[in-house]
């Protein structure tokens, strides 16, 4: 009994079991806080990223090629002078192999859609853009829309008719946290900046 009463007071190695137990919640606080900083790091990466892509967007030519070439007061008989209406030109969408365009009237939305008017080179270099400040965005995650809020007018001599709010938006960037030891990754949220394209020149042909 002496012998068992002296192993069960024996307090030799406690600390040892007492940091087995300890250890892996300090670690997983540890990798936990250095994970945070990280994502929050890539996120203000991101932002400043597409802050520099629309910078970019709208000082060079546009992905979809006819807001700066198309007449809505030519060819789609929109009144000059006038802001173009929603109907003839809503939204263009352009991603990493063409545009998508939205509306309910004229031809404006069938010269976008046509693979012909897809400004590749344009898209690339916004993208190239991007990636100075991001490294991880690939082509496949960026996607710019022009989105006519009312700017501009239809029959202008000197510029595109539209205004257009430009719009470059990152999206399915995967984050790799320490934690995630088997290789995971979760995704980064969307983000996107804006800035009209006030200044888009065009030489008005149609």
């Amino acid at each position: 009994m002496t012998r068992l009463a002296r192993f069960l007071c024996d307090r030799k190695a406690a600390s040892a079991v007492e940091f087995a137990l300890v250890a892996p919640l300090v670690f997983l606080f540890i990798f936990g806080m250095i994970d945070a900083g990280r994502y929050m790091w890539q996120v203000n990466q991101a932002e400043k990223a597409t802050q520099m892509g629309v910078r970019y967007a709208v000082a060079t030519d546009p992905v979809a090629t006819p807001l700066t070439s198309y007449s809505f007061a030519v060819t789609d008989a929109a009144t000059a002078g006038l802001p173009v209406p929603t109907a003839n030109f809503d939204t263009a969408t352009c991603d990493n192999s063409s545009c998508t365009c939205t509306s309910t009237t004229g031809n404006f939305c069938t010269q976008v859609n046509n693979a012909a008017n897809y400004n590749a080179t344009a898209f690339s270099n916004i993208v190239a853009q991007v990636r100075k400040r991001f490294r991880p965005v690939t082509a496949s995650n960026v996607v710019v829309d022009y989105r006519n809020i009312g700017l501009g007018f239809a029959g202008n001599p000197t510029g595109a008719d539209v205004a257009a709010l430009v719009t470059v938006k990152l999206s399915g960037v995967h984050f790799h946290p320490i934690m995630f030891f088997g290789g995971g990754s979760i995704n980064l949220p969307t983000i996107q900046s804006s800035l009209t394209l006030e200044d888009a020149a065009g030489n008005v042909s149609n």
